[in-house]
This record gives C-alpha cells, sequence and structure tokens, in this order.
C-alpha cells in the first residue's frame, strides 16, 4: 500500500515538474523573443537561445530524455506548420509560376548537394586517406545538405508579417525541399551503403521506394483534405471549425507515422488539397489555426535549442562542419539565382532567395539519425556530430539572412491586417482634426445651417476657448424638430448631450476601438490631455474602419506587383 501511495507521489510529482518545464519554456521563450525583436533579431533566435540555455548545453533544467518524451509534440508542430505550409499553395500561383519553382528547387538543392558533397569528400580523403569512406561521407553529407528547414523560414515570414513574390517562392521552395532532400538521401545513402559494403537496396531501387513513400504522404493527406472539406461545409462556428482541423492534422500525422512517411509532407498535402478545393470556405480555418498555434511553436523552438548540444569533436568533424555551412550556403544562393535567372523569374527572386533557404533544422537531423542507423561508427558519429554543429550555427544566424532578404526585396510589413495596423496606431493617427465645431451659445438656425453644409454626424460642442461641453448628433436634432416653436430661442447648450468618454491623441488605436465597443459608440471626441479639455479632433470608428481597410488592400497590392530592379 505505501509502496503504491509512493509510486503516485512520484508520478505527480513528475507531471508536475513536466508542467513546471513547460511553463519555463513557453515563458521563458516568450522573454527571449520579446528580447531579441527589441534588438531588431527574429524572434526565434530568442526562442532558440532560451532552449540552449534552460537544455543540456546549459543550466540542464530540461534533460534530453524529457527532451525525447516530447517528440509527439515536436511532431505535431511540424504537422501544424506543414497544413500552413500548404495553404499557401494554391493552384493558381503554381499555375503561372510552377516551372520557376521546379527549375529553382532543382538547381539549389543540386548545387548544395554537389558542393558540400565535393568538400566533404576532398576533406575526409585528406584526412583519411580512405576513398570509399570519403566518397561515402560526401554522398551522404551532400544529399542531408539540401534540405531546407520549413519551420523557420515560415515563422520568421509570419513575424514580419512578407508579402510578394520573394515570400510566394521561398515558401514554394522550402515547402518542395522536403521531397528533393528525401529523394537526393535515398539515392545518396544507397551509393554509400556500396562503397562501405552496407549494400541494402540499389540506388534504382531506394529511389523508387523513396518516391513511393512520397506519393503515399501526399495520399494521406489528400484523402485527410477531401474528408475535412466536407466536415467543414456543415460547420458554421470557428471553434467547432478549429476542433476538427486540429483532429485532421493529428490523425495525418499519427497515420503518416505509422506508415513511416514525411509528417511535413503529409500535412502540407492536407492543407494544400483544403486550400484548393474549398478556397473562401478554407480561409477563416487557416486563420483560427494561426492564431491556435503560437504556443506550440514556442515550445518546438525552445526544444530544438535544448536538445542541440555538440560532443568532442574530432579536427575531421569541425573542418567537415565548416565545408558543410560554406558549401551549403554558395549552393543554395548560386542555385538560387541560376535557377531563377534559367527561369526568367524577377531579379529579386534571383539575389536575396538564397539568403532565405539557410535555415537547416528537423528534416536534416532526422536525416542524420537514419544515416547514423544505417553505418558503422566511422561514417555515423561523424556525420551527426556535422549535422548537429552545423544545425546550431545556421538556425541562429538563418533567421537574420532570412529578414535581410525580404527586407531588401521590399516585402516585410507587406501582409498586415487590420488588427495588425490597429496595434501599431494611435488615436493621434487617424482622428478627424477638420471636423466642424458648434459653439454652446450658438441659435438653433445657426447649428441646422452648419449641419446642412457638412455631411457629418456628429458634432462636438465646445465654449469659447474651445473646451469641450458637449455634443450633437442627427438623432438629437430630429428630436428637436418635433419642437419648432421653440427654434427661436434654443441655443446648442440646450440640445447637446453630454460627453460619455474622451480620448486623447496619445490613447493606443486597439484600446480607443474597445472602449467605443465597449460603449457602443460610432465616434468619441479627443481633447488635448487628461488635464487639458481643449478639443482637438473625433474617432469616427467607420471611417477609421475604412481606410484601414484601404491601407491592407494597398499594401498587398503594392506587394503582388513589386518589380525590384
Amino acid at each position: 500500500m505505501m509502496s503504491t501511495i509512493a509510486n503516485s507521489h512520484l508520478t505527480n510529482t513528475w507531471h508536475l515538474n513536466f508542467l513546471l518545464l513547460l511553463g519555463i519554456a513557453i515563458f521563458g521563450g516568450t522573454i527571449g523573443a520579446r528580447l531579441f525583436r527589441k534588438l531588431h533579431f527574429p524572434q526565434l533566435i530568442g526562442y532558440i537561445i532560451v532552449g540552449l540555455i534552460v537544455g543540456e548545453s546549459g543550466l540542464k533544467l530540461i534533460s534530453e530524455q524529457v527532451v525525447s518524451s516530447l517528440d509527439p509534440l515536436s511532431y505535431f508542430a511540424l504537422g501544424v506548420i506543414g497544413f500552413m505550409i500548404g495553404g499557401e499553395l494554391r493552384y493558381d500561383i503554381f499555375k503561372k509560376y510552377g516551372k520557376q519553382f521546379i527549375a529553382i528547387l532543382l538547381a539549389e538543392g543540386i548545387a548544395a548537394f554537389l558542393l558540400v558533397g565535393a568538400g566533404s569528400f576532398l576533406l575526409a580523403y585528406v584526412f583519411t586517406g580512405n576513398l570509399k569512406l570519403a566518397v561515402a561521407l560526401g554522398v551522404v553529407l551532400g544529399a542531408i545538405s539540401s534540405a531546407t528547414d520549413p519551420a523557420s523560414t515560415i515563422e520568421v515570414l509570419w513575424e514580419y508579417k512578407t508579402r510578394g513574390p520573394l515570400t510566394t517562392t521561398a515558401i514554394a521552395i522550402v515547402a518542395l525541399d522536403d521531397a528533393l532532400a528525401l529523394s537526393l538521401y535515398a539515392f545518396g545513402t544507397s551509393v554509400a551503403g556500396i562503397l562501405t559494403g552496407h549494400r541494402g537496396a540499389g540506388p534504382a531501387a531506394a529511389v523508387g521506394s523513396a518516391v513511393y513513400e512520397l506519393g503515399l504522404a501526399l495520399l494521406v493527406g489528400f484523402t485527410g483534405g477531401l474528408v475535412l472539406k466536407v466536415i467543414l461545409t456543415k460547420i458554421r462556428d470557428g471553434e467547432t471549425a478549429l476542433a476538427f482541423a486540429i483532429g485532421a492534422i493529428l490523425l495525418t500525422i499519427g497515420l503518416s507515422i505509422t506508415l513511416g512517411l514525411d509528417v511535413i509532407l503529409s500535412s502540407m498535402a492536407l492543407g494544400l488539397t483544403l486550400v484548393n478545393i474549398s478556397p473562401r470556405q478554407s480561409k477563416e480555418t487557416f486563420e483560427v489555426v494561426k492564431k491556435f498555434s503560437p504556443p506550440i511553436y514556442i515550445l518546438f523552438f525552445v526544444f530544438v535549442g535544448a536538445r542541440l548540444k555538440l560532443e568532442s569533436m574530432s579536427y575531421l568533424a569541425w573542418s567537415l562542419a565548416v565545408a558543410y555551412i560554406l558549401g551549403r550556403s554558395a549552393g543554395k544562393i548560386s542555385g538560387a539565382y541560376l535557377g531563377a535567372k534559367w527561369s526568367k523569374a524577377r531579379k529579386a527572386i534571383g539575389k536575396y532567395l538564397g539568403l532565405c533557404l539557410f535555415a537547416q533544422g528537423g528534416v536534416a537531423i532526422g536525416l542524420s539519425i537514419i544515416a547514423s542507423q544505417k553505418f558503422d561508427s566511422s561514417i555515423s558519429s561523424i556525420v551527426i556530430l556535422v549535422v548537429a554543429a552545423t544545425t546550431i550555427i545556421v538556425q541562429l544566424v538563418g533567421p537574420l539572412f532570412i529578414k535581410s532578404g525580404v527586407k531588401k526585396a521590399g516585402e516585410i510589413g507587406m501582409n498586415v491586417t487590420e488588427e495588425d495596423l490597429i496595434k501599431t496606431y494611435s488615436v493621434a493617427d487617424v482622428m478627424d482634426t477638420e471636423i466642424p465645431v458648434i459653439y454652446t451659445g450658438m441659435p438653433l438656425r445657426e447649428v441646422i445651417k452648419v449641419v446642412s453644409n457638412t455631411s457629418s454626424s456628429y458634432y462636438p460642442v465646445v465654449d469659447n476657448d474651445k473646451k469641450l461641453a458637449g455634443a450633437i448628433t442627427l438623432d438629437e436634432m430630429r428630436n428637436t424638430f418635433a419642437t419648432q416653436e421653440l427654434n427661436d430661442w434654443l441655443v446648442a447648450l440646450d440640445i447637446m448631450e453630454p460627453i460619455v468618454a474622451m480620448l486623447t491623441p496619445e490613447t493606443q488605436l486597439s484600446q480607443a476601438l474597445e472602449q467605443t465597443k465597449r460603449l457602443d459608440l460610432e465616434y468619441l471626441p479627443v481633447v488635448a490631455s487628461s488635464e487639458d479639455d481643449k478639443f482637438v479632433g473625433i474617432l469616427d470608428c467607420r471611417s477609421v474602419r475604412r481606410s484601414l481597410s484601404a491601407e491592407v488592400l494597398s499594401r498587398q497590392q503594392k506587394a503582388d506587383n513589386i518589380h525590384t530592379a
């Protein structure tokens, strides 16, 4: 009995610690992100740095065992990211730019494969003198280097609200890079296995197996998308739609893991299918999933940082890591440039796309682990160390390059919503300062004359010092018209309404709009300050909303028509 109680207590304590660690990860990751954003760095770096601090490389608050136990959460995050990427891959985009995407994908992926492969081969042969081992390392590392981390790339693009040709191409390329990397990896490990005596399947059979797995992953996602579309046609509220969407993502992830398929590809196919067979209806679904996902992303990237650690590395491993980073970076940049040039893509894509393809993450690490299970320690240990070391470096510097690329292309801030703009404005930015005013002693006839000569529905009433005294609305005027015999001696002071609430120019627009919603008002007067009631303007909610909608549409149209020389 006592043993049962003790075991129960230990279990509860473990769960308490587990939840505490989740709290530390989300809370600490959010603080780290805000700090790095103030320093003008992508918030993703803050997540990873916090992970490094609390993980195996720092305070060891999050052990390797705990991180491993959270693999399902990582799969979930990758599935959500894949789903959101798929939602960006609309048919009309591929119809217009499909040939460009394929040309750029093959050029940047194969260029990275060849440059990393050649550099790794030369270094391995110089250090070991073993030709077969050098070729095997070159082929495996070259294949792994072609992968790009979609999670990091998409997170930075979302953070900076980017939109335009470069953003569209980057999203498509990182979505398709997984398929290319898996195909190159299947071919590369088959060649390496033959050279090192771990034969397995031949190159043709290995590539055929990879194609089969990719096709099955797409089929799983496609089927899930069809089922989800049917369900969403019968759903009207966002909360239920969110529950079904998350359920569909989880089912797709679980089935992919069971069948040994790529989680990102199958989830991407789910989102791609849904957005193309139900473009209008699925828009709200993607929006609610995106709003639901931030804590998942924070945990994912914090645990990426917590997982990363460097063991004792040999000179060969460090040399290979340097060659890997240089070769991969050169391959991505030059390949993207050549692919864009051959496919006659816009110049901005050729100049800056390579900068958006630096990130390397889960796919590369996963392939290195798979490779370690296929070869002996002479290859496997080096592959894991090199990929782990390079992942740490590119995960930290990659977001900076992505930000630099989209900034140079002029695409930052082009995909904002009305809510995004509201957060950046104060009342002073949007208030109407040209509104006609009515003085307290103005006779009713003159008040009617002012109203008839203007199109406003709200008129502030002020005294001779322009201190706000009240307001007159069209509704109040109509009520006054019922007593025509009083018109001769009524003045503005007699018919004005009292002021329910006032704003100052410094008030945040989000707070002001929330106040108008709470008070059920369309207009609120603005005074000079909380200590000075001098009238300076009004906040017209309807006019503000129209202006915000026009600004959003203007930015989107500008982004879609960017021509960077």
